[in-house]
């Protein structure tokens, strides 16, 4: 019934279609959090990661459905693949009378969703649209699936380094199923085609190369991390206190020279120039599902008069990066068993103050969830997919009541479990 629902769920509905969405989903995660309570021994785990591996592999033919960041994907790998930089030009650079170029067409521009902002992919995605591109030139759905072949070695990977790192921290096994079988991981990432499932993988093996002794060779996995996505960035002040410095500075160092190499053939004036005003669009323009934000813009609104996020959105910016660097400061521990709640505190305060918050940016919370004692980035996962009825309208708009109930969930059951951890129950 589980594989039933998950795979409905990705080959089914359309993004508008949130009615099918509920219809699949709300089943598969009352399923999942069954098979989670009730899946004991050793027998049960190896049953059901065979079916988290079976179900990966059967969503591979699934072209995303609710997603069409995919057309973006394409658009950039076509780009890379006439030796032209995707950072140079927004899309809309290109429809220009003496700018086309084969590949680009009209009908490609007009599904993607930012046509005339630059892009914000970072390296190891673009090596993986380029790679998709070249082997398929000419099909959208050829393409689609070849980038879902690196996600999938990505997925499979983590789901091999999930119980060793359990292990390591003295956490029950079973936990991998709470990312294994998670519906929103399976459906984001090898349905929906989004490289948070290779941000993870990387991440994981990093961290399980740090706790195996081998801090030269994490230093590479962390790197590939950030090159598949930014945010694992934001972990590395609590790196400091478990390494000292004088593992620290060599760490760092053999990251950002990693870093380096794989952004190389990307940097140059073109990138720094698009990347940044992706950058500061994202902070000053994009809008979506936000909490705290949200509540702020308003009351901008009752004192300004009009929407404030371009200045809202860089001071909470700022306010992340104090945060961590607070929290990294105030840190007494030094064994990496007490890392992952930090890491979990660092993504959930960026995302409580980010003005944009889409259902697949929650799958690093659920990976991290996995290695702690808490909970909530499950029941997250369990509500963050309601913010698909915006594109049910006849005009998208965001219904700010599902907001509401979303994030009223999900910091009440934070604070709950918050509250249970230092009286001692966890």
């Amino acid at each position: 019934m589980f594989a039933m629902a998950v795979s409905a769920l990705a080959y089914l509905p359309g993004q508008a279609d949130f009615g099918l969405i509920a219809a699949f989903y709300i089943p598969a995660f009352i399923l999942y959090l069954l098979i989670w309570q009730f899946a004991e021994g050793r027998g049960a785990l190896h049953f059901f990661m065979g079916l988290a591996i079976l179900l990966r592999v059967l969503l591979l033919l699934a072209f995303p459905q609710l997603s069409d960041d995919v057309y973006r994907f394409i658009w950039d790998g076509r780009l890379i693949n006439q030796g032209i930089n995707p950072f140079a030009h927004p899309p809309a650079y290109y429809l220009q009378a003496g700018q086309s170029l084969p590949g680009l067409s009209s009908e490609l521009f007009a599904q993607l969703n930012s046509p005339d902002y630059f892009t914000i992919y970072p390296p190891l995605a673009q090596a993986v649209f380029a790679g998709a591109c070249w082997l398929f030139p000419h099909s959208i759905a050829g393409a689609a699936l070849a980038m879902k072949l690196p996600l999938l070695a990505c997925e499979l990977g983590s789901l091999w380094l999930l119980p060793r790192l359990l292990k390591r921290l003295g956490l029950p096994e079973k936990n991998v199923l709470l990312y294994a079988l998670n519906p929103l991981i399976l459906i984001e990432v090898m349905g929906n085609l989004h490289f948070e499932g290779a941000m993870i993988f990387f991440f994981l093996l990093g961290f399980w190369l740090l706790l195996s002794g081998r801090w030269a060779l994490s230093a590479g996995g962390m790197a590939l991390s950030v090159a598949a996505k930014l945010l694992p960035l934001m972990f590395l002040p609590f790196f400091i206190r478990r390494l000292g410095w004088r593992r620290s500075l060599p760490y760092f160092f053999l990251l950002g020279l990693a870093l380096l190499v794989f952004f190389a053939p990307l940097l140059g004036e073109a990138f720094f120039a698009g990347f940044s005003n992706s950058l500061e669009l994202y902070f000053r323009k994009f809008e979506f599902n936000a909490s705290i934000y949200y509540l702020l813009r308003w009351i901008g609104l009752q004192w300004k008069g009009y929407n404030a996020i371009a200045h809202i959105g860089p001071y909470l910016g700022l306010l992340v990066f104090g945060g961590i660097v607070l929290a990294a400061r105030r840190d007494k521990g030094h064994t990496w068993s007490s890392l992952p709640p930090l890491l979990l505190l660092a993504i959930c305060l960026y995302l409580a103050l980010s003005p944009t918050v889409h259902p697949w940016y929650a799958s690093l919370p659920i990976a991290l969830s996995a290695l702690t004692r808490f909970r909530f980035p499950i029941l997250w996962s369990g509500l963050i997919w309601l913010t698909y009825i915006n594109y049910s309208y006849p005009t998208y708009q965001e219904n700010f009541w599902i907001v509401a109930l979303e994030y009223l969930a999900v910091y009440s059951f934070a604070a709950w479990e918050v509250f249970k951890k230092k009286a001692g129950v966890f």
